[in-house]
């Protein structure tokens, strides 16, 4: 695969798995939505179905990795680091474009997102609908959480690829996409389940400039976390993968 397939693949994937995550997230979050208040099991799967459809689009370009965990992951298993720099680049450039996007699926929302005389109900914090926030604000804990969370991901998709027949029937990403619900079922409550730093640091960077009506914080103090720990934890699960199939 060239350095360009790669990228514009990465861009595409990761743009809509951020569009249906982000998304999802807009549409249970955000006052005079439709889908307002259907909780996390939408949630789970909003995501879920982002990833199934960004990484089907993906995949004939780039092989649909649309997370840095990932990317890390497969190089630390491999050896294989010179295209790295290109897919986590496609991955934040897309990241980004995806947030923007659902924001313009929700413009009428989030411009509605003031205080309503006629509405009793505070606005609607925004910060959630881009990236994650811890439940309990515990540095040490969340990212104890994002590293396991991680690679309870990585590891996984690593071994797809010893099962037979997975790549071929294209099936993988079928499979991929139901961890990445079971995950934000099991182990999302806590943090929110980042588990792709792209996914979270490229949706804050685009709420830091949007223009969203009591739109808040962006809380930069926490933003490390859902970088550094999916990080680790795509590093320790290639190192677990190697030494271990």
């Amino acid at each position: 695969m060239s350095n360009g397939d790669i990228f514009v693949g990465e861009v595409v994937g990761t743009a809509i798995l951020i569009l249906f995550g982000a998304g999802v997230c807009a549409a249970v979050t955000l006052r005079h939505s439709k889908a307002r208040a259907s909780g996390w099991v939408v949630i789970a799967f909003g995501w879920g179905f982002g990833v199934l459809a960004g990484a089907y689009t993906a995949a004939p370009l780039s092989g649909g990795q649309l997370n840095p965990a990932v990317t890390i992951g497969i190089a630390v298993d491999t050896g294989k680091w010179g295209k790295v720099w290109v897919y986590l680049l496609g991955q934040i450039v897309g990241a980004m474009l995806g947030a923007v996007l659902a924001y313009l699926v929700y413009l009428a929302q989030f411009q509605a997102n003031v205080r309503d005389e006629d509405s009793p109900e505070e606005p609607t914090a925004t910060l959630g609908i881009f990236s994650t926030i811890p439940e309990i604000r515990n540095p040490v804990a969340n990212l104890i959480t994002e590293i396991i969370a991680t690679v309870a991901l990585v590891l996984p998709v690593l071994a797809f690829g010893l099962t037979e027949g997975l790549g071929e029937s294209g099936t993988t990403v079928l499979i991929v996409s139901l961890l990445v619900v079971g995950i934000g079922l099991s182990l999302g409550g806590p943090t929110g389940y980042a588990i792709n730093p792209a996914r979270d640091l490229g949706p804050r960077l685009v709420h830091t400039f949007l223009p969203i009506p009591n739109k808040g914080t962006s809380d930069w103090g926490y933003a490390w976390i859902p970088v550094v720990g999916p990080l680790v934890g795509g590093v320790l699960a290639g190192l677990v993968y190697n030494a271990a199939f």
